[in-house]
Parts: C-alpha cells; sequence; structure tokens
C-alpha cells in the first residue's frame, strides 16, 4: 500500500532480540514468534530463546553477580534511580505498546506513569533495607551479634503477564538488594520487556545484572528451574498447573521459590519481595576487640 508520500514499499518487520550480558544477540536456534496485538494484527517478530540461550543468560548473571553485590548499596540506589529517568525520558514509547495490548489511551499512560514511579519506590530501598532487614541481637555474654541481609545470588524470575508495571515489580526488587537476574519475559506481550531491556543497556547498570529472554515460558522455566547454577525462581508468571513440577526441580539445589501470590499490581508494594530473595548472615564479634 502507499505510504503517506505516495511511494509503494513493505514495512521493514521489526525482530526484537534478546538481553544477554548486556547485548542484544539473536536466538542460537535462530527461531522467533509473531507478536500481535489486541486485535490480532501483526506488530513485530520476537526471538524465541533456546535452552542455550538461558544457559547464556544464567552465566552472564553468575559473572555480574560479584561486581554487582560488592558495589555500595548507596551506589546501587543512584543507578537504579539513572534507569528510573531513562525510563521516563520513554514513557511515550511504552505507553504505546501497551496500548497494543489493549489498554486505552488513559490506562496505558497511568500504567506506564506508575511503572516509573515503582521503579524509584524500589531504588529508595537500595540503602535501607538493611536496616530494616538487620539487626543487632541481643546476648548474654561479651560479644556483638549482628544479622545482616546478604542477596542469594542468581534469580530466575519468570515475569507475569502484566508486560511492564507487573514486570518492574518484580525485577527490581530481586537486583536493588544485589542480585542478579535472568528474566522470562511475558510470552504474549514481550516488547515493554525488550524497551525496558533498551533502556538497562544505555543506563549504568553493569551488563549481565538483568538478562531478560523472550520465548515460551513452558519451555524455558524447567531448564531455569533445573539449573544448579541458579539460587531462586520466582514463579509468578508460571501457569498454575506448572508450578508443582517447577518447584520439585527447583530442589534440586535447595533453591528459594517465590509462588505466584495473585498479587494486584497497582496495590502498595511492600518490602515481602525484597526480602523474599535475601540470605541472613550472623556475626559474633567479642566486645572490646
Amino acid at each position: 500500500m502507499p505510504d503517506k508520500t505516495g511511494s509503494e514499499r513493505l514495512a521493514v518487520r521489526k525482530t526484537y532480540k534478546l538481553f544477554i550480558g548486556g547485548a542484544f544477540p539473536r536466538s542460537e536456534s535462530g527461531r522467533s514468534y509473531v507478536v500481535t496485538d489486541a486485535k490480532d494484527r501483526f506488530v513485530a517478530n520476537a526471538s524465541r530463546a533456546s535452552r542455550k540461550d538461558a544457559r547464556d543468560a544464567v552465566s552472564a548473571a553468575r559473572k555480574a553477580f560479584p561486581g554487582w553485590s560488592g558495589r555500595t548499596a548507596y551506589n546501587r540506589g543512584q543507578i537504579l534511580y539513572r534507569v528510573a529517568e531513562m525510563l521516563e525520558g520513554r514513557r511515550d514509547q511504552f505507553a504505546a505498546e501497551l496500548r497494543q495490548t489493549g489498554l486505552s489511551k488513559s490506562q496505558a499512560a497511568a500504567e506506564a506513569d506508575a511503572a516509573v514511579d515503582r521503579w524509584v519506590w524500589y531504588a529508595g530501598w537500595a540503602d535501607k533495607i538493611t536496616a530494616v532487614a538487620g539487626s543487632a541481637n541481643p546476648v548474654s555474654g561479651p560479644f556483638f551479634n549482628f544479622s545482616t541481609p546478604e542477596p542469594t545470588g542468581v534469580v530466575a524470575v519468570v515475569a507475569p503477564d502484566s508486560p511492564l508495571l507487573g514486570l518492574v515489580s518484580v525485577v527490581a526488587p530481586v537486583i536493588v538488594s544485589g542480585n542478579t537476574a535472568v528474566v522470562v519475559a511475558s510470552e504474549p506481550a514481550p516488547l515493554p520487556a525488550i524497551t525496558l531491556a533498551e533502556v538497562l543497556a544505555t543506563s549504568d547498570l553493569p551488563g549481565g545484572v538483568v538478562n531478560i529472554l523472550t520465548g515460551h515460558r513452558a519451555e524455558l522455566a524447567p531448564w531455569l528451574a533445573d539449573h544448579m547454577d541458579v539460587n531462586a525462581v520466582d514463579l509468578t508468571g508460571a501457569a498454575p498447573g506448572d508450578v508443582p513440577d517447577l518447584e520439585e526441580r527447583a530442589a534440586g539445589n535447595l533453591k528459594r521459590v517465590l509462588r505466584p501470590d495473585g498479587a494486584a499490581w497497582t496495590a502498595e508494594p511492600g518490602t515481602a519481595r525484597l526480602t523474599a530473595f535475601l540470605e541472613t548472615k550472623t556475626v559474633w564479634h567479642p566486645v572490646g576487640v
């Protein structure tokens, strides 16, 4: 069909890529799948990640973990605030992608705003969660006894079908405390996740802290739940019938598991997701030494 200038040409069909280790590779399998809007019209192609892509994402997350967890909490907060600034700058793009999922113009704008606000909210916890989740414990003896939270490690996240607000609500609390993440994006609406990846890639966030896979959740989630170098899994976006099998797989190396809880993403988030992927280290220290 002629475009607005009257010339006849075919639009370039974009294929959105994966986000692994700070780069945007194609799936090693060469597969992709069609993404459609709420009216079943073609929107784009998205890469369909494979088992090998999932392994590469876990390797990237593991490599990034020491550096990310070793940063000061204040610095992690600064970096996450920078991500929020860039989310704000692409607010209109996010809103346009959300409208493709069937939201009205006002609903899409409201969700984009809420996602930015949610990211800022979690960023503010970077240098505060230790004070809330840690403690100085009373003991009988000439000792100090401190309990402090530490990140669990690599967390696999099966994101919900709330493609932006829900996505932000499961990713931000994982990384703010020093964990790294491998995220399986919403299968029917992956574009906001890849746009978020573009934001992360051009922010100060080190490569590998967040890795985003698009594709079939039923194909990717079992491999991540099985993976021996994954320390925890968030099953929020998993199909209810798949959760028992994924939990059983996760037990292979005693992964922490966060089960789907039917959360309303517009509700106040609280600190439950922040503490779900923290370990507590308790240290004894003699008084006067």
